[in-house]
């Protein structure tokens, strides 16, 4: 169409029922952002909150290919208000693509701004760093490396297992670069830790529950890589169990426990249950099923499409059928070699997997696919799946969840625009704005 302004003001014209700001999200969120030197952050030593790599790269290059801003990190988030579209208050996910047509920029008053083909499009803020994160642990450890939050403070984000024993071209999911995240952060020195006590997390977790004044930290989530094996002598549902035995010994009904972990037998997901969890996300990835043996070969070897959608159902018997949330990696459907060709079909085929889940009264929830070059499909598919997609699937999971009559899943703070803070995806903020109900305690 000529320009990227020109192809998303198409799609906000002919999709006017999705809020342009899920617009513009969904284009950061799958093609990245570039990042003048004037808007990055001074790591931990600033005024602003720095990009923790929390758990993936979600980065168009690798460390090396990203210049200063592998040297001094851009912040965690941004938040896009104002212009010429006249945004409500936006909070997106930093995914760094140094040749993005997006870039956020300080202006000669040092007002930063996201700039799309030369044009200043919105004003930029961007996060305070939090008092917690300029305390350290007792053995030096910094806050942000054991329990950085993210979604402007709502959610801590607990990657206590930082690989993933899905290993090797034969195991590993084809669009996660996990195990390579683990390995450039290890390259560059940065401190990095693979395995994660549960006495620092809970040191950590007491930081933050002493200068977070404001309770504004509402959920932490506990995940990591798959466990086909043991981790420290410990299967997957005890393994990340245990830290929320833990945290909930020590911070009763603090935080909402949400844990992000395979789709277990029905046993095992009543011990995550037991040990305190009240949101359990047994993400499902891609509905196709060819496309979940292509893109999920380990998670197919080792329990197989069907046994998995199975378990996820079996898991409402415990959790509720609104606490347990799934995701998938909202693109990848589109991703050659083997993806969809059109996005009429990719967008049928998701929608089913929506319908079946929804229908059982489980809301799934999407991340927005970014192509880390270091995996597969990201080095297949550089530019990542069409923007239509993106917003046709706003559309379609809105629709589907008014069919069902399902309303936003707890656990991600309030929905609607101007007001939603889950960073990944658009698909909260392109729900009506209403308060969601609370958690099942």
């Amino acid at each position: 169409m000529g320009s990227r302004t020109a192809l998303v003001e198409d799609l906000m014209e002919r999709f006017p029922h999705v809020p342009r700001e899920a617009v513009f999200k969904e284009d950061l969120l799958r093609g990245g952002v570039a990042f003048d030197p004037s808007a990055l952050s001074d790591n931990e030593d600033g005024e602003v909150k720095p990009k923790s790599y929390f758990i993936f790269s979600f980065d168009h290059g690798t460390l090396p290919e990203l210049g200063e801003a592998a040297l001094r990190r851009p912040p965690e988030e941004i938040i896009l208000t104002g212009g010429p579209y006249d945004l409500r208050r936006t909070v997106v996910s930093v995914r760094v693509n140094p040749s993005s047509p997006y870039r956020v920029a300080a202006d000669d008053e040092g007002m930063l701004g996201l700039y799309l083909d030369g044009k200043r499009i919105a004003d930029v803020g961007v996060p305070p760093m939090p008092e917690y994160y300029r305390h350290t642990l007792s053995n030096g450890k910094s806050v942000m490396e054991v329990a950085p939050t993210i979604q402007w403070g709502y959610l801590i984000y607990l990657t206590v297992f930082r690989v993933c024993q899905y290993f090797g071209a034969k195991e590993e999911c084809q669009y996660c670069d996990i195990n390579h995240n683990w390995r450039q952060h290890k390259a560059a020195g940065r401190p990095y830790t693979g395995v994660k006590d549960v006495e620092e997390v809970l040191e950590a977790l007491e930081i933050i529950d002493r200068y977070d004044t404001a309770k504004a930290s509402t959920a932490y989530t506990l995940t990591g890589g798959a466990i086909t094996k043991t981790v420290s002598g410990r299967d997957e549902a005890d393994f990340y169990g245990h830290y929320a035995k833990a945290i909930e010994e020590r911070f009763p009904g603090r935080w909402i426990g949400k844990v992000v972990a395979q789709a277990l037998p029905k046993a095992d997901v009543q011990r995550f249950k037991d040990y305190g969890v009240q949101i359990y996300h047994p993400n499902y990835e891609v509905w196709d099923e060819y496309l979940f043996k292509m893109y999920c070969p380990g998670k197919e070897r080792y329990v197989g499409r069907d046994e998995w959608h199975k378990r996820i159902l079996d898991s409402a018997d415990v959790f509720g059928a609104r606490n347990v949330i799934p995701n998938f990696v909202a693109g990848v459907e589109m991703a050659e070699p083997f993806g969809f060709k059109t996005v009429d079909e990719a967008i049928a085929s998701t929608t089913e997997g929506l319908r079946f889940f929804m229908s059982h009264g489980i809301t799934p929830r999407f991340t927005t696919w970014c192509p880390e070059p270091t995996t597969p499909l990201g080095k297949a598919n550089p530019q990542g799946a069409p923007l239509e997609y993106h917003i046709r699937l706003l559309q379609a999971y809105r629709q589907t969840m008014e069919d069902f009559g399902l309303s936003s899943p707890p656990g991600y703070g309030p929905p609607g625009p101007g007001r939603a803070v889950f960073s990944v995806s658009s698909f909260m903020d392109s729900l009506p704005a209403e308060e969601p109900a609370p958690a099942a305690r």
